[in-house]
């Protein structure tokens, strides 16, 4: 098995250094190469597995060599919950479950129910930061906790490049709130709990978008409505000076609000289905957003880019 060391050495080259925006994409390449290497190394194995002592190999050779894939299967693991993808190829990986069960004894995980379908970031929101990793991230107590920090940097970062298309605001808010999470020092143990205090709360935001309130009461219910609501500032154009005011003039958040429930009213009466995509459908749609963002094209253009993220049209 990999020494803790070794474990965090592998996470460190392929994943870089989580304090890096662009680290997880610029080794995406390397993650793929060993991840594919693993999946033909242990294949390589299990087909052999049964017959090993017939071509030749020893007893200590047959152990050494069953703990050289369990070692690797292990770093694989890790890494891609390191990175957050440990989701995105699941569905592809029965059968490699299967050949690991079968032929390298795996350490029988322990029985979450649905909680073992949950990333990091949903399983932080069902159980709390604490259990989430003891169950998930450092189920073998084998990272220390500037590794186990920066995990969850990577989770959090991954989740936020997935999500940023659908609400561009909000997310760049969040991105900002991890830039500051990643200054948080964690070296000690009161530093680190700190850490994991804000690295929660930031996770339950994300979790609470559109229902923390910071928007009309009118809107509540339409989540949809809420997130075009929220990018309507950064699109239409407006007063600079009046963008220098901490508080937002009550009439102008009124009207926002007024023009983002009437969008989603003419998304939901007259987009035609199955629109995405279509051409022909989605000029229909944009013929029907342009007097509402005041004949403005790439105000038009904007908003209707954030509606083809929305699953609810």
């Amino acid at each position: 098995m990999a020494a803790p060391r070794e474990i965090e050495q592998y996470l460190h080259y392929f994943c870089g250094n989580a304090s890096d925006p662009e680290a997880l994409n610029n080794t995406e390449q390397l993650r793929i190469a060993f991840y594919k290497a693993v999946v033909t190394f242990v294949r390589a194995y299990a087909s052999i597995a049964q017959d090993l002592a017939e071509a030749g190999y020893s007893d200590s050779d047959i152990r050494e060599l069953q703990a050289e894939v369990a070692s690797y299967t292990d770093i694989r693991n890790a890494i891609k919950q390191f990175s957050n993808e440990e989701l995105d190829i699941k569905p592809y990986e029965a059968d490699m479950r299967h050949l690991i069960n079968t032929y390298i004894q795996a350490d029988q995980a322990e029985d979450l129910g649905n909680l073992s379908q949950l990333s990091l970031t949903e399983l932080i929101i069902e159980t709390g930061i604490h259990d989430a990793i003891a169950k998930k991230l450092n189920a073998k107590g084998n990272l220390s906790k500037n590794a186990v920090a920066e995990g969850i940097i990577n989770n959090v970062r991954k989740t936020i490049i997935r999500e940023q298309l659908t609400d561009p605001r909000f997310y760049e808010e969040m991105s900002k709130l991890l830039d500051d999470l990643i200054k948080q020092k964690r070296e000690d143990t009161e530093s680190y709990e700190e850490f994991l205090r804000k690295a929660e709360a930031l996770v339950k935001k994300m979790a609470s978008k559109g229902s923390d309130g910071e928007h009309p009461p009118e809107l509540n219910g339409h989540p949809e409505a809420i997130v075009i609501f929220n990018n309507l500032v950064s699109i239409l154009p407006s007063d600079g000076a009046a963008n220098e005011v901490s508080e937002p003039d009550p009439a102008e958040v009124q009207t926002r609000a007024d023009l983002a429930l009437e969008i989603d009213r003419v998304m939901r009466e007259k987009a035609p289905a199955g629109f995405r995509g279509d051409e022909t459908r989605e000029r229909q749609i944009l013929n029907e957003l342009f007097p509402l963002m005041g004949r403005d094209r790439d105000a038009t253009a904007a908003i209707f880019e954030i509606i083809k993220q929305q699953p609810g049209y």
